[in-house]
C-alpha cells in the first residue's frame, strides 16, 4: 500500500471529506494538522505544498518514490476512487453516467456553491464590513441546502443517491455539521435531515467527525 499523508484541520469541511473517504476505503494515512486559526495555512511549509494556502493537501507516495499531490478535495476524492477501485466506491459505476452526473451535481452544490463563500477566508473579509458572520453563513448554507433538497428528494434512498454512500454524502455531512453550528434548522430540509441522520451511523463518518481528530481541542471532544 502507498504511504498517504493528509494535511488537515479538524473543523475544515473540505478536510473532513477526505477523512471520511479514506475511512470508507479503509486506507490508513498520516494526519498532519494545519491550524487555520493560527494562520498556519499561510506558512511557507504549507504554501510550498499547497499554493492556495488552504487545506486539505493529499500526498500519496507509491513504492517507486513517486508522489502524487492533490490540493482540491473533489479532485482528491475522484483520484482515490480511480486509484483504489477495489475499495468502497464514491461514484456509481461507469455504466450509469446519469447517476454519476447526479452525484457530481450534488457534490458541487456543496463544494462550489456553499463552502467557498462560507469558509474562513471569506468570513474574515466580510467581518470588517459589519456583516454578522453567522448570519452570512446561515443564509448561504440555506440557499445551497434548498437546491440540494430539491434534487435529493427525488434521488435519495438511505443516502443522497440510493442506498450507498457516495461522494455527494461525503460532501454533505461536513456541510451539515457547519450548518448546525450557525443555527440552520435541518427540519426544513427533510431529505437532508434524514440522510444526515443515516450518515451519522456510518463508522467512517464517525471517524471523520471534527470532534474526533488529533487536533480537536479537548473542550470540543465527545
Amino acid at each position: 500500500m502507498p504511504q498517504i499523508t493528509l494535511y488537515t484541520y479538524f473543523r475544515s469541511s473540505c478536510s473532513a471529506r477526505l477523512r471520511i473517504a479514506l475511512a470508507l476505503k479503509n486506507l490508513s494515512y498520516t494526519a498532519i494538522p494545519v491550524n487555520l486559526l493560527k494562520d498556519e495555512q499561510h506558512s511557507t511549509s504549507n504554501t510550498t505544498l499547497n499554493p492556495s494556502a488552504t487545506v486539505p493537501t493529499l500526498l500519496i507516495e507509491s513504492d517507486n518514490n513517486h508522489t502524487v499531490k492533490i490540493t482540491q478535495s473533489l479532485a482528491a476524492l475522484e483520484y482515490l476512487d480511480e486509484t483504489f477501485p477495489d475499495t468502497a466506491s464514491l461514484l456509481p459505476p461507469s455504466s450509469d453516467p446519469s447517476a454519476r452526473a447526479l452525484v457530481r451535481t450534488l457534490s458541487h452544490i456543496i463544494a462550489c456553491d456553499v463552502q467557498p463563500v462560507t469558509n474562513l477566508r471569506i468570513l474574515k473579509r466580510v467581518a470588517p464590513l459589519g456583516v454578522d458572520r453567522s448570519a452570512w453563513s446561515k443564509e448561504l448554507i440555506e440557499d445551497g441546502f434548498r437546491a440540494y433538497e430539491a434534487i435529493a428528494e427525488k434521488s435519495a434512498g438511505r443516502f443522497s443517491v440510493g442506498d450507498e454512500v457516495t461522494m455527494a454524502d461525503v460532501c454533505l455531512i461536513p456541510a451539515v455539521w457547519g450548518a448546525q453550528r450557525v443555527g440552520v434548522e435541518l427540519e426544513r430540509y427533510p431529505t437532508i435531515d434524514r440522510v444526515a441522520r443515516n450518515l451519522e451511523e456510518v463508522e467512517a463518518v464517525k471517524l471523520g467527525h471534527w470532534r474526533n481528530q488529533e487536533d480537536t481541542p479537548e473542550e470540543f471532544r465527545v
